[in-house]
């Protein structure tokens, strides 16, 4: 019975499941990409700073109604063109007595929602012609890039300003006339990478399991070309809130009792003289914004590229190479 029990032990001891040696713990694993880009995107100093003054403009805009101590078309002649924080007015009013941060603060409600609705159907719309001209290649591709060199022979401002002239100035046909004319840089961005993503291996195991032409471009291409998308994504947010405020202060764009940076730009040019002060808080929130989101766009490009840390490296080795040499 004894010599039994010495048999069973070992026979016990090997069925125990044996943990791999190169197993890591859950805390030690390889972070996954996002959360790689996060913390290259977090040491970038301008990028943080950007990204902190955009939450802040758009929880102004959002908290509008109770951030604004006026409503931003309330006219009171009695009180116009006065001083930066007379009668409770901590920036002035304007030459019918609107106040004026009261309207700075409406006036980004409008422009941060042209921006990112602008920003958003760019995307959409040149994400969808560039993954199929470039997946598809052939007469589809030559097709859509005829397409988008006679859109890039059209001046764009003059275009805008037509379209505007004849359907009206309303902000949907705003946002649309933006997005129109903004997507064929998308389009080529994105037919380049796809140009080189469809000739992966990938590719080629999917088309074998049976995978559509659709499932492959929306499911695995267009998920690994996400990353240029989202930055060109950010850098033109600044880009239609620009087109926005040249068309208001055109007169083409958002019109009274609305307001928008653009429009409060071209409403002061007649006071530059008298009242310069009207100009510079409209144009300041403009550069403030664009500033912010181009450098948001920055960081999350030098997060994204794979050549960035081999720069660092070869710079940091260069440093050392050349401190070595002086002693």
């Amino acid at each position: 019975m004894s010599d039994m029990n010495a048999m069973s032990a070992p026979n016990m001891q090997q069925t125990e499941p044996q943990v791999p040696e190169n197993t890591l713990p859950p805390s030690e694993k390889t972070p996954g990409p996002w959360r790689t880009v996060w913390s290259k995107f977090r040491r970038n100093g301008f990028a943080m700073s950007g990204l902190i003054v955009l939450f802040i403009f758009i929880a102004i805009a959002i908290l509008a109604p109770v951030i604004a101590p006026y409503k931003p078309d309330k006219i009171d002649l009695l009180l116009a063109n006065l001083s930066p924080g007379t009668d409770n007015h901590l920036l002035g009013t304007d030459e019918v007595g609107r106040d004026i941060f009261s309207r700075l603060v409406y006036s980004s409600r409008i422009s941060l929602f042209i921006g990112f609705s602008v920003a958003a159907m760019t995307v959409i719309i040149g994400s969808i012609i560039g993954a199929v001209s470039g997946y598809f290649g052939g007469w589809i591709d030559t097709i859509f890039m005829r397409i988008v060199d006679v859109m890039n022979s059209i001046p764009t401002l003059f275009l805008n300003i037509l379209v505007m002239a004849i359907f009206g100035t309303q902000i949907q046909y705003m946002i649309m006339i933006l997005a129109f004319t903004s997507w064929t840089g998308v389009a080529r961005l994105v037919r380049g990478t796809f140009l080189q993503l469809r000739e992966m291996q990938y590719v080629e195991a999917a088309r074998a399991t049976g995978v559509s032409n659709w499932g492959i471009i929306f499911r695995h291409l267009m998920r690994n070309a996400s990353f240029p998308i989202i930055v060109n994504a950010t850098l033109m947010v600044g880009g239609a809130i620009l087109s926005e405020s040249a068309l208001s202060y055109l007169g083409l764009g958002i019109q009274a009792p609305a307001t928008s940076w653009g429009l409060m730009l071209s409403n002061s040019q007649e006071f530059m003289l008298t009242n310069p002060m009207q100009a510079v808080y409209p144009g300041l929130c403009i550069l403030i914004v664009v500033l912010a989101v181009n450098f948001i766009g920055d960081g999350i490009r030098d997060a994204l590229d794979p050549r960035q840390k081999n720069t660092r490296r070869g710079l940091a080795k260069w440093r050392k190479n050349f401190s070595k040499s002086e002693i």
